[in-house]
């Protein structure tokens, strides 16, 4: 199973259903990944129609198809910066601004074992806000909310899915982005210290 948008960024995707939410943040663009998903209808549409397909099957559930139209674009840009501020609040790092509420219904439906499920509900970008905020509630019932986090790299902000035991990672990929900030804070210090010269560092601790 492949989330295009995340795969960009060579991240882990989160587990089942919930990937929906990391896949929508990962549409920003980021250093060499590529261009914002969400910039021009052609690939926000590209984008939402393999990650619906995506989607459902992960959850089991259908998903309708999406027809996007350039007005369309703005709305998915602010969902995607309403999760953007809910990730960084779980992540006890300080959101831009109040949380924004999500306002939107689901359905709850025994399935055919009798197990109560949550089911998006609405239509167009109602229907897509609708399984997104889904999809949180549960991971969050879950307990896999707090491990997904945007990475610290301020110019990259890929969300990834932290598998490390203590939950302790920070960046998405080491060797990228937490090798430029150790050895941007390593110059730093020399800097305050008084020292010029140059010397090769290695990678720092390692995250996942």
């Amino acid at each position: 199973m492949s989330w295009k948008a995340s795969a960009r960024h060579g991240v882990r995707e989160a587990p089942g259903g919930f990937a929906l939410v990391q896949e929508l943040l990962n549409t920003r663009a980021a250093m060499s990944y590529g261009p914002d998903l969400l910039g021009v209808v052609e690939d926000a549409q590209w984008w939402v129609t393999d990650a619906l397909t995506t989607w459902s099957r992960a959850s089991g559930l259908p998903a309708p198809t999406l027809l996007l139209a350039a007005s369309d674009l703005r709305s998915l840009r602010r969902l995607r910066s309403a999760f953007e501020q809910v990730v960084l609040a779980g992540s006890n790092q300080e959101p831009p601004g109040s949380l924004p509420p999500a306002d939107v219904p689901v359905s709850l439906a025994p399935d055919a074992a009798g197990w109560v499920r949550v089911v998006p509900t609405g239509r167009g970008i109602r229907w897509l806000a609708s399984a997104l905020w889904a999809e949180a509630l549960l991971a969050q019932q879950a307990g896999a909310w707090p491990r997904l986090k945007l990475c610290h790299n301020a110019i990259c902000r890929a969300a990834f899915f932290d598998t490390s035991r203590n939950n302790s990672g920070v960046w998405h990929d080491v060797s990228t982005c937490g090798n430029t900030a150790n050895l941007r804070a390593f110059r730093e210090r020399r800097r305050l210290l008084g020292h010029s010269e140059e010397i090769e560092v290695g990678p720092g601790p390692e995250y996942h």
